[in-house]
């Protein structure tokens, strides 16, 4: 069943592409993220992080982001979410990928990177929006932490959503720190039109 939405994810990715190109641009795909303190749209840099951008779009077309929450804040340094239900629930992610931080682009404030564990290559479904510039988190080299977050997007609205989202009351709940004290909801993640 994941190879089935993979390969619609695959095909879909290559109509956008052709389609795109078809009105004289390459138009990277784009992705709105409705949350409960307002609406932020990426657009995802399919020409620089390609199975980064897949995987994350398997999840978008899914459904798999709907109902989660923004599980981890921290004002002066990101916003991550992707991964617990609104019942502080892991969720079953698919299987990791390919870290593909080497790729040039810079967690910057607005950009958008997967999370991951210790491993460089473990990155599932999680991923984290940078609230300020975080040089020390790209890539400097293919060993341990060198490797860097892979970047594959960037906001391109709802900064003010995100500014309001950074400095909310954060606490601890089952073991995991800077949690927001109120949920706050990714209720739909969808691919739009550009």
């Amino acid at each position: 069943m994941k190879l089935l939405f993979r390969s619609l994810v695959t095909v879909l990715l290559a109509m956008y592409s052709i389609s795109s190109f078809a009105q004289g641009g390459t138009t990277l795909p784009h992705v709105k993220l409705e949350t409960s303190h307002g609406d932020i749209v990426i657009e995802l840099n399919s020409d620089k992080a390609p199975n980064t951008v897949e995987n994350f779009l398997n999840y978008v077309e899914t459904g798999f982001y709907n109902g989660t929450i923004f599980h981890r804040v921290i004002k002066d340094f990101m916003i991550q979410g992707g991964g617990f239900t609104e019942d502080f629930v892991q969720k079953d992610p698919n299987d990791p990928i390919k870290n593909e931080a080497n790729n040039g682009l810079s967690n910057v404030i607005g950009s958008v990177a997967m999370a991951r564990t210790g491993d460089p290559h473990s990155a599932t479904a999680q991923f984290f929006i940078n609230t300020v510039n975080n040089d020390f988190l790209n890539f400097r080299g293919e060993n341990g932490p060198a490797w860097g977050y892979a970047v594959f997007g960037q906001v391109v609205e709802g900064m003010d959503v995100i500014n309001e989202i950074r400095t909310v009351a954060t606490g601890t709940k089952a073991g995991h720190g800077d949690v927001p004290d109120e949920n706050i909801v990714l209720i739909s993640a969808t691919l739009i039109e550009k």
